[in-house]
């Protein structure tokens, strides 16, 4: 049995980048070009390790000539900047200052770049589900626990892909549908309907749920049928975005599975979540993504959350003085009780010659900003940095953990789902509340009573407890929020009061490099 204490390496990928293999759909038929072949990349199982690394790995790292910044940052620009959760000092990053007016276009090269990425993830997984296939083990001459071994891995590499068409669905609606029989057969990628593409990602969730190791027993870093259910969990709670059809008795179901393995628990202490050496005794984590400063360069995952926010000193972030690039609109710290720790723990607001209001969206000192991510150890020691920039966050990102799960659970109870009740969800909720009052899940410090918990608490609760994890976008569009006046925060819209916009901001365009590369994709309303 492997433990979740062995942290995935992404070392190996040093030498199995596929350099040839990134993202866009003119791209999906590409073959490795860094002079390894496949028939000497699988010949052993710690060549397909290697391989399925390169997968995960592609969430961490990038290839430069694609223009993107690293999913991550990507991902965050995508699902912040749009909402009340950040603005943006900065106009770069492809010019990602248009995500506050809700006022982008096919041509902005931001939009690009999550696809890019994702298509890259996809193209990567399908590459490896060609060259795991059973007839391909068979002919490699592996004996049984070799053949298992590589089984499994196959079904971590369709988690993945899995995982990546979700986001696409998220996002774009209706991308391109590349699997890996259109990559062996050559074929250009046709676009797929945003609920048939929901019905593939949950099959095969479905599917290769069995296939993958029980809960909390993989390495650290790579999914298991925890990560399966919950991503199942996750767009079980949208599927009436996605599809029309709410499915919030299945997203209970799911979060039950989860909950019931008895394998996740609160961390006591909020803040070391989101520290260096958040891997450490971390059962709250269901699926991080890795990063190791001794092993990647990289402006684009968490050093970018340290960095980032406006302010924020060295002694503080654990790294160098901050990039002033990102700040809160006023609407989230409103919903604390404070604008310090004093009370709610999770209130990591930088305050400093920050004004609350963010009246001139460029002004790097209009609007608070925060310290949640910060290179230390939690016992407050420096982070030793193996490697030449000195510079670099080795806090791992969480894609998912336990408090989504018990937000999901308690949402989709409030929504009407069977399977659960008001009276588990309040116990979940206040165990997150306990824990950010008192640094116990079990304190009944700031619990609320069962009359309290209604939907709109929950929204409020999730931006309290997830705010800068990019989600925030996903959540306004489930509430129909982002798009309406039913709420408005600075700068939504582009003005400072906020105003409503139209609803296909909903969703973002397919880019106009890939409409132009392949004739089987259209944009609706763009």
């Amino acid at each position: 049995m492997r433990k979740r204490s062995n942290k995935l390496s992404l070392f190996v990928l040093t030498g199995c980048l596929l350099t040839g293999l990134f993202s866009c759909t003119k791209d999906l038929d590409k073959q490795p070009t860094n002079g390894v072949t496949t028939a000497i990349q699988y010949e052993t199982v710690a060549g397909y390790k290697q391989s399925l690394a390169t997968i995960y790995g592609s969430l961490v790292y990038t290839p430069t000539s694609t223009g993107s910044n690293g999913f991550l940052r990507d991902y965050w620009n995508m699902q912040e900047y749009p909402t009340d959760e950040a603005v943006s000092t900065w106009n770069d990053d492809g010019n990602v200052a248009i995500y506050h007016q809700l006022s982008w276009s096919a041509d902005l090269p931001a939009v690009a770049m999550v696809y890019t990425d994702m298509m890259n993830t996809i193209t990567l997984a399908n590459s490896f589900i060609i060259e795991s296939a059973d007839t391909k083990i068979e002919a490699r001459g592996f004996d049984q626990a070799a053949a298992d071994s590589v089984k499994e891995f196959r079904a971590e590499a369709r988690f993945m892909r899995a995982y990546a068409y979700s986001v696409l669905m998220d996002t774009y609606g209706n991308p391109p549908f590349a699997t890996d029989t259109t990559l062996a057969a050559g074929a250009t990628p046709k676009q797929i309907d945003r609920k048939d593409l929901f019905n593939f990602i949950e099959s095969e969730l479905m599917d290769i749920a069995g296939k993958l190791p029980t809960p909390g027993t993989n390495e650290w870093g790579r999914a298991d049928q925890g990560a399966d259910w919950a991503l199942l969990s996750r767009i079980y709670l949208n599927a009436k975005v996605y599809t029309g059809t709410a499915r919030y008795t299945d997203a209970i179901t799911y979060c039950n599975k989860i909950i019931e393995s008895g394998q996740y628990a609160l961390m006591s202490h909020y803040s070391w979540l989101f520290m260096g050496d958040n891997s450490q005794g971390n059962k709250e984590f269901i699926l991080p993504i890795v990063y190791q400063n001794n092993n990647e360069v990289n402006w684009g995952g968490t050093n970018w959350l340290v960095l980032g926010p406006a302010g924020v000193t060295e002694l503080i972030n654990g790294l160098s003085g901050s990039w002033n690039e990102f700040r809160f609109t006023q609407s989230i710290p409103k919903l604390f009780p404070s604008f310090d720790t004093t009370i709610d723990k999770r209130a990591l607001f930088y305050t400093e010659g920050q004004t609350l209001e963010a009246t001139t969206i460029t002004n790097q000192t209009n609007g608070f900003s925060s310290y949640k991510f910060r290179n230390i150890n939690r016992d407050g020691s420096a982070i030793t940095q193996n490697n030449t920039f000195g510079n670099i966050a080795d806090i791992d990102f969480p894609i998912f953990r336990l408090p989504e799960i018990y937000l999901t659970y308690a949402e989709s109870v409030l929504r009407g789902g069977s399977g659960g009740n008001v009276t588990t969800a309040l116990g979940y909720i206040n165990q997150l509340r306990g824990r950010a009052y008192a640094n116990d899940p079990s304190s009944k410090e700031g619990n609320i009573t069962a009359a309290a918990l209604t939907t709109d608490f929950v929204l409020d609760e999730k931006a309290r407890e997830m705010y800068w994890e990019a989600q925030r976008r996903t959540d306004l569009i489930r509430y129909d929020r982002l798009t309406t006046d039913t709420y408005l925060w600075d700068w939504k819209g582009g003005s400072l009061a906020g105003n409503a916009v139209s609803s296909k901001y909903n969703l973002f365009p397919i880019p106009t490099a890939d409409l132009l590369a392949n004739p089987n994709l259209k944009n609706t309303n763009y």
